[in-house]
């Protein structure tokens, strides 16, 4: 896709302009990083135009969803104290965090408040047991951008062209494989999301 096809912000959903929003988040993560969160944007712009999702919404969602990605995990544990989070998260890392806790640094850093945007990023993590068609978007954009390369990820851009819902699906069954396989702790809304989700589909 074009890079050129997100044009400038036109609806006033956040308080910058594009190229604003871009500096902020290219200061918080290294250029690998930043350049995820810029495939994932164009990811994401373009899945919304498949299934008639707001494109704004979505492009921006997809710029933020990786944040605070490189924030210690003081910085998170801190939030999730002060916020009182569930402290049942408190029990997992970055790779739950950046998402669920993620938003916070979002709303108190850059004062973004669009709920619809915040949760796209909260939940892109484990997902939910509802997801918005915003939500599903920045989940699977996140997976499948042009930049990944893994076992699956072919069957996965499938399965997303054509029904977010089965993407979404396919991303948690294989998310709670590696987890299993690798001896790795499983959060349990992963399991509520695969749960909820088996039965969209």
């Amino acid at each position: 896709m074009e890079k050129n096809e997100i044009t400038e912000y036109q609806e006033n959903l956040i308080p910058y302009t594009r190229d604003e929003l871009i500096k902020k988040v290219h200061e918080k993560l290294d250029d690998k990083r930043f350049q995820h969160c810029l495939r994932v944007e164009q990811q994401a712009f373009q899945l919304a135009k498949q299934n008639q999702v707001n494109t704004e919404k979505a492009a921006i969602a997809g710029l933020l969803h990786d944040y605070a990605k490189q924030r210690s995990d003081h910085d998170f544990i801190k939030v999730i104290n002060d916020k009182q989070m569930d402290p049942e998260l408190l029990d997992y890392g970055n790779a739950i965090w950046h998402g669920v806790v993620g938003a916070e640094f979002i709303k108190d850093e850059l004062h973004i408040f669009d709920e619809e945007i915040l949760n796209a990023v909260r939940r892109h993590t484990v997902g939910a047991p509802y997801m918005t068609r915003l939500d599903q978007i920045i989940y699977m954009a996140d997976y499948i951008e042009p930049g990944r390369d893994f076992p699956g990820v072919e069957k996965a851009r499938e399965l997303t062209n054509q029904s977010l819902k089965k993407g979404v699906f396919f991303q948690t069954q294989q998310t709670l494989k590696y987890l299993v396989e690798n001896g790795r702790p499983i959060y349990p809304g992963t399991i509520a999301t695969y749960n909820a989700w088996q039965n969209i589909q």
